[in-house]
């Protein structure tokens, strides 16, 4: 599939704001797609990188860019789960190894990484921007047709695997995005009753 994305507004430019209900149908449905069952074709480079483009529109106070992403895929990806088996593998963890089936196989995945930076900005508003990255790749991955899921398990805090990602001492995983075609529709799961979780603040 390819991808042509609109153009961005020029820095500076009136960005009009209209009403998208069928951005309100997406999210009416919107599922996730369990990792085990993504298959090829994944998304191309092209559309990665529009994926890409457009999580790092997200809120951001401050505009510290405090995420990062490292794009896992093919060979590159299979080297890292091989890494990730033999440190489990060395402990003698069989569980850890198990649970490395959700990154193994799904053919593609974009891990984002959260990187606070000093600054007026609370720790806490950059570790959420990043999970805002996550939401949206999620969403635009579903939007353009494909499927996704959004896991961290031992692997995004093990100090070692972090090491093996590449990780600096202070940058920690937001989630792995794993991605790829859709083999079978997701079934609905049970939601929670907003209602139930939402008050109204009176004085």
């Amino acid at each position: 599939m390819t991808i042509s994305l609109p153009a961005a507004p020029e820095f500076g430019t009136p960005v009009e704001q209209k009403p998208r209900p069928e951005l309100l149908e997406f999210l009416a449905a919107r599922r996730s797609s369990s990792a085990v069952t993504l298959i090829e074709p994944a998304p191309s480079a092209g559309e990665i990188e529009a994926l890409i483009s457009l999580a790092a529109r997200v809120p951001d106070h401050g505009k510290l860019a405090p995420w990062r992403f490292i794009v896992l895929a093919g060979e590159n990806k299979a080297a890292f789960a091989a890494r990730l088996q033999e440190l489990a593998a060395s402990r003698n963890d069989v569980k850890a190894v198990a649970k490395l089936a959700k990154l193994k196989i799904p053919p593609a995945c974009i891990a984002v990484i959260s990187r606070t930076k000093t600054s007026d900005i609370q720790e806490w508003e950059q570790i959420l921007s990043a999970g805002a990255v996550c939401t949206t790749l999620l969403y635009a991955a579903q939007a353009l047709g494909y499927g996704a899921n959004w896991i961290t398990d031992w692997y995004a805090y093990d100090a070692q695997a972090k090491t093996i990602l590449g990780l600096e001492a202070q940058e920690q995983v937001a989630g792995f995005i794993l991605l790829g075609s859709i083999k079978e529709p997701p079934l609905e799961r049970e939601r929670p009753d907003a209602k139930a979780l939402t008050s109204t603040w009176r004085p």
